[in-house]
């Protein structure tokens, strides 16, 4: 493959994405079901944001964290989910390079950032439980902030490094992409053989700090076990354990579906399959995180429950 013709493809100016149906009627079928998705994941992260705005009681580390991952819950669904909509309403698959850039930039950046920050919020369950003592020390407004910041932050830098290094590559395969956002597997795939192998060295960079990661989360939930099982009462187990099996269960869908994800044997795959996963792990967790959220928090339900009644009050006296 000469220059010339790798210069010729790698200037492509719109690429294609994947169509989920051949008919109009399933295509406003996937249009009406993302809607509805979309529009869930908005009322639940919604709700939360603003319970936790609004509810003094609520101005806790817990629920300031809890705040930033609602954030980026919005952010990640709202990065995809609108293209594919509109593709499906109006009937296209294109998506032009720099709509493609920033795609992958801002889908990167916030499931990194959620990464980090769901690391961060079990240090905060490990402190509260183990160290609840020192929680008001460790844990104060400003060291808040930095390890919000710090998250956000990491973010920003591991998707400039993967937007960097896969947008570097030149294109050889065409323009279409199999799937229904940019993903960097599937660009990854129209790049030419021999410059792939160039994405190994941040995979494997990218692959230890999830590592990292996730050791610590289970670290300090061996540790949180060892002091609620500790506990001498059972409400003050049920009230620790209340605050901590829902930050494990996000945790746990964030992390299988990833796994499953990028770690799937290539013979155990195939377009439809990674259609589904791909579903999964973009949609499936800002939709769902509210409901593991709220459903087993007292504070948070009352506070969410206010909310709704403040707005039906308020739609109330202006009809």
């Amino acid at each position: 493959l000469n220059l010339g013709t790798m210069s010729n493809r790698n200037s492509t100016t719109e690429f294609l994405l994947l169509a989920f149906a051949d008919t109009r009627e399933l295509q406003l079928l996937r249009f009406a079901l993302f809607l509805g998705i979309y529009l869930a994941a908005l009322l639940g992260n919604g709700l939360i944001l603003t319970a936790v705005a609004c509810d003094p009681r609520l101005h806790t580390p817990m629920y300031f964290f809890l705040l930033n991952l609602a954030l980026l819950d919005l952010g990640c669904i709202s990065t995809t989910v609108p293209k594919a909509m509109a593709n499906s309403l109006w009937d296209t698959r294109a998506i032009s390079y720099a709509g493609r850039v920033a795609q992958v930039f801002l889908f990167v950046f916030l499931v990194s950032a959620e990464y980090y920050l769901l690391t961060v919020m079990s240090y905060d369950r490990y402190v509260a439980i183990c160290k609840p003592l020192h929680y008001g020390t460790l844990l104060g407004s400003r060291a808040c902030a930095q390890m919000a910041a710090t998250a956000w932050g990491s973010g920003v830098l591991h998707a400039l490094l993967h937007t960097a290094n896969t947008f570097s590559l030149p294109l050889c395969q065409g323009n279409a992409v199999g799937q229904f956002f940019c993903e960097i597997p599937q660009i990854s795939k129209l790049s030419c053989s021999n410059f792939y192998l160039r994405a190994v060295g941040l995979v494997i960079f990218s692959s230890f700090l999830g590592i990292v990661c996730f050791v610590f989360i289970l670290f300090s939930y061996a540790q949180i076990f060892r002091a609620v099982l500790r506990m001498p009462s059972e409400q003050g187990q049920h009230r620790a354990f209340s605050t901590c099996l829902p930050h494990l269960a996000v945790v746990s869908l964030f992390v299988s579906i990833s796994m499953f994800t990028y770690l799937n044997p290539s013979f155990f795959s195939s377009p439809s399959l990674n259609l589904a996963v791909a579903v999964l792990y973009s949609v499936l967790p800002p939709v769902l995180n509210p409901l593991i959220y709220s459903m087993r928090n007292q504070e948070l339900k009352k506070s969410i429950k206010k909310v709704i009644s403040w707005r039906c009050f308020q739609m109330c006296r202006g009809s």
